[in-house]
């Protein structure tokens, strides 16, 4: 099965969101660079709003993480509450 990730630009903004991610996506794999930070997992990756506003302690639109993204990869299925990366088998 082949990885699906989400790169984003290394910032205050999205460190809670990557923490969000990484608590819905125990098994991910977070990889710190200078200027991104890429979240990582075999076949299925979940972003979801209600973690994230649990996290930033504020109402979030899933639109707002177009701000920090930088690139993904994988079949995307997106929605108000969601956005789930996965790669069919």
């Amino acid at each position: 099965m082949s990885k699906v990730f989400i790169i984003l630009q290394a910032n205050e903004e999205t460190r809670s969101i990557v923490e969000a991610i990484e608590q819905d996506n125990p098994d991910a794999e977070v990889v710190h660079e200078p200027a991104m930070v890429k979240v990582q997992a075999e076949g299925h990756l979940v972003v979801r709003r209600e973690t994230i506003e649990e996290e930033i302690g504020r109402e979030f639109d899933m639109q707002e993480l177009n701000i920090n993204l930088i690139t993904l990869s994988g079949n995307v299925d997106e929605d108000e509450d969601a956005l789930t990366l996965t790669w069919n088998s």
